[in-house]
């Protein structure tokens, strides 16, 4: 009992704390505890509920964490100016659920010859007495891409506002073989069956695109080992490596440190190249120092099957970490924007981050499973919901009258007539599905399909984003597409309008389609069938804003599909300052 009121009471001071810093950093009162009194004035499309700078320009997400009781994020940021640029610095906020955020003073600023080019991206390491420590790229005096350690310089502090960079900087350089420019991006750190510590720096090798591995007995003294973990001769550079475990059974996440065992687990190899963001799965035995790809040929980017991917759409340069609190791993992702360098400057800021999301291994285990964070539902309002409504073919149903400018929406379809699918030749199949989506937008008229979401639309249905699937047969097997329309989400010029595509790993014969969307102004972010296929988008409408933003159902097919249940919820504002 005494020990459980010390908990008590040391989480009260924390929370008081956290009050203390929001009130006096950034010149606001909060009473009542009740931070969603905070308010912040609205930008033109600018989002309300997905993390953001303040101002200027936003890239890759760094070492996310959870530390003695507060989630923090660093990112890449500009303080400068709302475009990218080399100097680069360690941006940080702090939050208590993930969603509503504190943004902090800078983790990392160039400083030193190691970095005075530019704090790059890194990660959040753990060492055995449970103390974080950074390790970042930095763009040296000769623009030199070299690794760097940066320590708290007070472990009890739960915001960890100041770090101390290492004496020893930088603690890696550019090994023989490997460009200068092409080294970065350290890995989270894990241990090694000597007791020592292993990371990965994504880069270019002789071998192809590698996670080149490393290994030391105290963090600072690295060597490099002889083998990359992994590598793929066809893919190109890697940015942004991770690597990390994840149960065969169940949605827990796992950690390095508690229980990653051989025939417990598969390993998660992933890489930022190609302004996409892939992985496979496979097996890693730590005494050989090898990972092994369940595929094979892992990130071979040379034919039309172009592997595994975390999202479909607009989504970069990813992070995950272990929440030690929730005992889940969490992915945080970048995602760019979608119009000019010029309408950056313009608006004042650049970049944003999906909401973060629980990753767990599926039930088959050939992909991933991703869903918003649980958090995020305690911004909904006003629920509105449908049950066993008919869709007939070529029809569009209006679900959402007044503003749809931010709303969760879950949709799940039925198929009474799954025989009347097109039938299509096999080889259809080895094609791209984002050209197959461009080829087949939502106002093709197939039989089963296309039928999703109109989001973000207007009254006269000018303007929209179509989320939708498109189920097909080949020979005794059906298929699903699941397409992310822009062509007319905006009559802005000047916008990329891409429309993304992606085949769903699902039996429409014995499984419901679902689709779960998250609507915030300017980003459409869509999990279809539970999580299997991720696809999100940018977009700027110019007719269907605030109030003037409508959600509406639709079937461009012939035949009926049953919208056997739907539910909305208007989204409430996170509290980002």
């Amino acid at each position: 009992m005494v020990t459980k009121g010390l908990e008590m009471v040391k989480c009260g001071v924390v929370a008081l704390y956290f009050l203390w810093l929001i009130s006096n950093r950034f010149g606001f009162v909060v009473s009542h505890g009740d931070i969603n009194e905070v308010h912040i004035p609205q930008q033109f499309q600018r989002t309300s509920y997905h993390f953001h700078p303040l101002k200027n320009w936003m890239n890759d997400p760094n070492g996310p964490m959870y530390y003695k009781g507060i989630y923090h994020l660093f990112y890449q940021h500009n303080p400068n100016g709302a475009v990218f640029d080399s100097k680069i610095v360690w941006g940080h906020a702090v939050s208590r659920d993930l969603i509503n955020w504190a943004h902090l003073n800078h983790a990392l600023e160039p400083t030193h010859p190691f970095d005075i080019n530019g704090c790059w991206s890194g990660s959040v390491s753990f060492l055995h007495n449970n103390k974080p420590v950074i390790l970042y790229t930095g763009l040296d005096s000769s623009f030199q891409q070299v690794q760097n350690l940066a320590i708290p310089s007070n472990f009890s502090d739960p915001f960890l506002e100041i770090w101390t960079k290492s004496s020893h900087n930088p603690i890696i350089v550019p090994p023989n073989g490997v460009e200068r420019h092409r080294f970065r991006d350290p890995t989270t750190a894990w241990p090694g069956p000597d007791g020592g510590w292993r990371i990965a720096i994504g880069g270019q090798t002789s071998y192809g695109g590698a996670a080149m591995l490393y290994g030391s007995e105290d963090f600072v003294h690295w060597y490099q080992s002889r083998f990359p973990l992994y590598s793929s001769r066809d893919s190109g550079n890697w940015e942004c490596p991770d690597f990390y475990p994840v149960k065969l059974n169940g949605s827990n996440g796992v950690d390095f440190l508690n229980g990653s065992r051989v025939g417990v687990v598969k390993y998660v190899m992933k890489a930022s190249l190609n302004s996409h963001d892939y992985y496979t799965l496979g097996s890693y035995v730590p005494e050989k120092e090898k990972f092994t790809s369940d595929s094979g040929d892992g990130f071979d980017l040379r034919g039309t099957n172009l592997g595994l991917r975390y999202d479909y759409g607009k989504f970069y340069a990813s992070k995950t970490f272990y929440d030690s609190s929730q005992k889940r791993r969490i992915l945080w992702g970048w995602v760019n924007e979608s119009d000019s360098r010029e309408d950056n400057i313009k608006k004042g800021w650049a970049g944003l981050q999906v909401i973060p999301r629980k990753i767990w291994l599926s039930k088959t285990g050939r992909q991933l499973i991703q869903w918003p964070v649980k958090e995020v539902e305690k911004l909904r309002t006003n629920h509105f919901s449908l049950y066993n409504k008919e869709l007939r073919g070529r029809s569009t149903m209006k679900v959402l009258g007044g503003s749809a400018s931010q709303v969760d929406t879950e949709v799940s379809f039925e198929f009474p007539y799954l025989e009347e699918a097109e039938r299509v030749d096999t080889r259809w199949f080895d094609l791209d599905p984002q050209l197959l989506c461009s080829k087949r937008d939502a106002s093709v008229n197939g039989r089963v399909g296309p039928f999703g979401l109109l989001v973000l639309a207007s009254n006269d249905l000018s303007e929209h984003t179509a989320i939708f699937f498109h189920v097909l047969k080949a020979h005794n097997r059906y298929v699903v597409l699941m397409c992310s329309d822009q062509s007319r989400s905006s009559f802005r010029e000047g916008v990329d309008k891409t429309t993304y595509g992606a085949f769903v790993d699902i039996d429409p014969r014995h499984e419901k389609i679902s689709l779960r969307t998250l609507v915030d102004r300017s980003i459409v972010e869509s999990f279809g069938a539970k999580g299997k296929t991720c696809i999100t988008s940018r977009v700027y409408p110019t007719l269907a804003v605030d109030d003037d933003a409508r959600l509406y159902a639709f079937n461009n097919g012939t035949q009926s599909v049953v919208i056997s249940s739907l539910k909305v919820w208007k989204m409430s504002n996170a509290q980002i300052v």
